[in-house]
Formats: structure tokens, C-alpha cells, sequence
């Protein structure tokens, strides 16, 4: 199996701190190799694109550089649905425009840092483990099964937009779709999981809001928490720090300013597959989650 790159960005350093913790647990469990990306620095995910569109490529382009050019490898994997978006996004941008990878070079070269050269390509979590494993891969791992558990699996709004930067997508059987995604349904699925027809997949959930406006951000959330429930769902699945930090804490201030309680949980969906994987809940920092979902999981038998 090929070794990648893990490029954990700064969300997953900070707030996102259990969606590192099980992200490195499944992968140890699951057999995969992964090594940390020397000398990162920020995608330029939110601000550096407003001072200047180009200073985002280049961070993004400097990271993937290091991979290759330092590592002598050849995929960066970020769980991060923004740190993966920009990261494709620049991959776009240096393949489509010479004066981009003309001013990249030029930046990397005054910076004494490693030259951008094309060799290297960026993979979700979701699609490494879908690469190496796949579900049958999974299955064969799973010692303590999800069955009977109702799962909403939410992709998130930049996991597939805009369409023009994963041409990888909708390439047919076997490709992620971007009007549809179903590799974290898929793997899920395998570790026993029952998915719900869930709408709202790849609907905002005003992340970037969440402090210019938060009674918008809190309004798409409750929009996905209130559609989750009445598809059947018991949790709601996250692959982004981003997300699911919207998720739970606007989920918390709908009760408090709205009077609109829900209940449904909300969990990385590396800790659901950890605790199939027979990992414990502290292992993959279910504890740290804000949505306490520690009685629903004893109740279903897997934690």
C-alpha cells in the first residue's frame, strides 16, 4: 500500500482535535502508513485569500512541494474538507494557467522553498481509504458492527464544488460523484451502519458565517439537524473539523436562543469507524466531542 503525506492543517491541530486523533487511530488499525507532512503551513483556508487570491496557491502549492520534493512522495491526504478544497484548488490553478505557476516558482525560488512541479496529487481521507481498502477491505476489519445504527452522512459543501477542480469525480462506477458522494456512505455501510436517505448532503452549513452572522449559520444548521431527524437519522456522520464544529456548537445555541431542541448526535465518521474497528471511545476522542453521545453508543453495544 502507498505511504502519503498527512497534511493535517491547523483545524485539525486545534478545534478539530479528535478528528486527528481518530483519523491517526483508524489508519494505524487499519494497517495504512501515512507520515507527517514536514514543515507545514496553513492552506490559507479563510483570510489570506482576501489579501491576496494568489498568496493561498502558493501556501497551498508550498505544502504540496514539500511532499514531493523533500518527502519523495507522491499524495498529500488531508481529512480536511477546506484544507483539501485548497488544495486541489491550487493543484487547478498551476495546471490551467502558466502565469500562476510562473509567479509560484518565482515565490518559492525568493522564499528558498521547494519548487512546485506538478508530481503529486491530493486525496480526502475519504478517498485514500476508498483507494487502499474499499469497503470489502474495511468489512474484513470490523470487529464490532454499527448494525442497527442510523446514519446521516454529511459531505459538507466544499468536498465537491465547484465541480471544475476533482476531475477525478463522476468518472463513472467506482468514482465519488459530486452531485451525490457516497464514499463515506460506502464505508460506513461496511462497518454495518443502516445510511438514511439523507437531502442535505452536500448543503452549507455556514461555517464561514458562523461569526459575521450567527443566526444564519445557526439557521442552515438547524435547516440539516431538523432534515436529519426526519430522514430517521440518529447521527449525523461529519468528515470536516469545520462542519462539525458548526454542527454542535449551533446545535447548542438553537436550544439556547431559538428554543429548538434536537436531539440527534453528531460524530466524525473516523470515530464511528474506529469503534467498529474495535477501537475505545477514548482512543478516539468521543470524550472531547461536544455532543455527548456516550450513552447512545453504550445503549447500541459499541462502546
Amino acid at each position: 500500500m502507498a505511504k502519503v503525506a498527512y497534511y493535517p492543517g491547523c483545524a485539525l491541530e486545534g478545534s478539530g482535535g479528535p478528528y486527528d486523533r481518530s483519523t491517526r487511530a483508524i489508519v494505524k488499525a487499519l494497517g495504512l502508513e501515512m507520515e507527517n507532512l514536514k514543515d507545514w503551513n496553513c492552506c490559507g483556508a479563510m483570510e489570506v485569500k482576501n489579501v491576496h487570491p494568489m498568496l493561498q496557491t502558493y501556501l497551498s502549492a508550498r505544502n504540496l512541494a514539500i511532499a514531493t520534493e523533500q518527502m519523495g512522495l507522491d499524495a498529500v491526504m488531508a481529512p480536511c474538507n477546506g484544507c483539501y478544497h485548497n488544495l486541489k484548488k491550487a493543484e487547478f490553478e498551476l495546471a490551467t494557467s502558466e502565469d500562476a505557476l510562473n509567479t509560484v516558482k518565482d515565490l518559492a525560488k525568493k522564499s528558498d522553498d521547494p519548487e512546485y512541479t506538478g508530481d503529486v496529487r491530493t486525496l480526502h481521507l475519504l478517498e485514500w481509504l476508498m483507494e487502499e481498502l474499499g469497503p470489502e477491505g474495511v468489512k474484513a476489519k470490523v470487529k464490532n458492527t454499527l448494525k442497527g445504527i442510523k446514519i446521516a452522512n454529511y459531505y459538507g459543501c466544499m468536498y465537491t464544488r465547484p465541480r471544475q477542480i476533482f476531475p477525478e469525480k463522476d468518472q463513472g462506477p467506482g468514482s465519488e460523484s459530486s452531485y451525490k458522494p457516497h464514499f463515506m456512505d460506502d464505508l460506513l455501510a461496511a462497518a454495518g451502519a443502516e445510511n438514511v436517505d439523507f437531502p442535505l448532503k452536500t448543503a452549507c452549513c455556514g461555517g464561514a458565517h458562523t461569526l459575521s452572522d450567527a443566526d444564519t449559520s445557526t439557521q442552515l444548521v438547524l435547516n440539516l439537524l431538523q432534515a436529519a431527524e426526519d430522514s430517521g437519522a440518529e447521527v449525523i456522520a461529519t468528515e470536516c473539523p469545520t462542519c462539525h464544529s458548526g454542527l454542535e456548537m449551533h446545535q447548542v445555541r438553537a436550544e439556547k436562543e431559538f428554543g429548538i431542541k434536537t436531539g440527534v448526535k453528531i460524530l466524525y465518521f473516523t470515530q464511528l469507524l474506529g469503534l467498529a474497528l474495535g477501537l475505545s471511545p477514548r482512543k478516539l476522542g468521543i470524550h472531547e466531542n461536544v455532543s455527548d453521545s456516550m450513552d447512545f453508543l453504550k445503549q447500541r453495544g459499541v462502546a
